[in-house]
């Protein structure tokens, strides 16, 4: 089985899988926002409502997805709001027809918005508990945050796809590799590396009852702090330092944060936007990435890219964001 394919994974497949720990959906199984892996709400016949995720073949091991677990039952048990997978016979990760998948209680709340400023304070304080207890752990197979060798290779892989335009493909290569050349050279400030979430943006947070829930841990790794936190940064430079602001209120009172650390949101915003083109080019075959986002292979994608990889040239030599002292 290639590590793109679903091919097997039929709705008879996934209600089998799900036989074959107990449980039976009286729903159907409603497909959720990811293309990663497959993911899946339903209602079963106690009423009871759950998601399902079904991993994307071959992307991890069983060590990394059972550290991915244990990873959330850690911050359970440090009181943290998230959605961890179910204990189910004794075990969270199951295994069905070469699928890995877990199982997942429905939280029934709403995303968070990105222009949702209100709820940043609280976002920050469950973003500092996080952190706090992710100090205290260490992951022993899961990877770390390699911000040079990940752009490197992105660069790599984007170098077989027929789909950026002749007519600007010189100069796509060229500005990557200059991005490439101003991150390596950088004289970045050293960060503490800590378990943290690693794909902390507005989609993986919840609110229920006003109170963040964190969703999606497939990519928890040990990284620097300011990995969770610049994603929920956009707009201006005067709009993202009242969010940055607000956010850093409420996670300081749970867990210190290193200033120095803003100096990384411009490097790791470029590490996502090449790395989020080089992602959507190596699953092309999966049916899902050429259904969800058919502007990958439009020209007007490819041109406004490099003109937002060009305007990152410019705000990498840009002083990084201060916070403003309270007095």
């Amino acid at each position: 089985m290639s590590n793109t394919s679903y091919q097997q994974l039929t709705p008879e497949c996934q209600l089998d899988a799900l036989a074959s720990i107990g449980i039976y959906p009286e729903t159907g199984l409603l497909a959720l926002n990811s293309y990663e892996n497959r993911v899946f709400s339903f209602t079963d016949e106690h009423q009871q409502r759950y998601v399902v995720k079904f991993y994307r073949p071959e992307r991890w091991s069983e060590q990394q997805l059972l550290e991915d677990h244990a990873f959330c039952q850690y911050l359970s048990e440090a009181d943290l709001q998230l959605s961890s997978p179910l204990n189910i016979e004794g075990k969270t990760l199951h295994s069905f027809a070469g699928y890995y998948f877990a199982l997942f209680e429905n939280l029934s709340a709403r995303t968070l918005a990105v222009d949702d400023v209100d709820s940043l304070y609280e976002v920050g304080i469950a973003l500092g508990k996080l952190h706090k207890a992710g100090a205290q752990y260490q992951f022993k197979a899961r990877p770390s945050l390699q911000v040079n060798e990940t752009i490197q290779t992105a660069i790599e892989q984007l170098k077989s796809c027929k789909y950026i335009p002749d007519s600007i493909h010189s100069q796509v290569f060229e500005t990557l590799q200059s991005l490439y050349y101003k991150i390596t050279t950088k004289k970045l400030p050293k960060a503490n590396m800590i378990a943290i979430h690693g794909d902390a943006h507005a989609s993986n947070i919840l609110l229920k009852e006003g109170q963040p829930y964190w969703v999606d841990f497939d990519d928890c790794k040990m990284g620097p702090a300011i990995q969770d936190i610049w994603m929920l940064l956009n707009g201006d430079r005067n709009e993202q330092l009242l969010q940055i602001s607000m956010i850093l209120e409420g996670y300081q009172e749970e867990y210190e944060f290193e200033p120095e650390q803003l100096a990384y949101i411009e490097v790791l915003r470029t590490l996502r936007m090449i790395n989020y083109a080089a992602w959507i080019h190596n699953r092309w075959q999966d049916p899902a990435f050429s259904s969800n986002f058919p502007w990958f292979i439009t020209e007007q994608y490819w041109k406004e890219w490099l003109q937002s990889l060009q305007q990152q040239l410019v705000l990498l030599d840009e002083a990084p964001l201060m916070l403003q002292p309270h007095y």
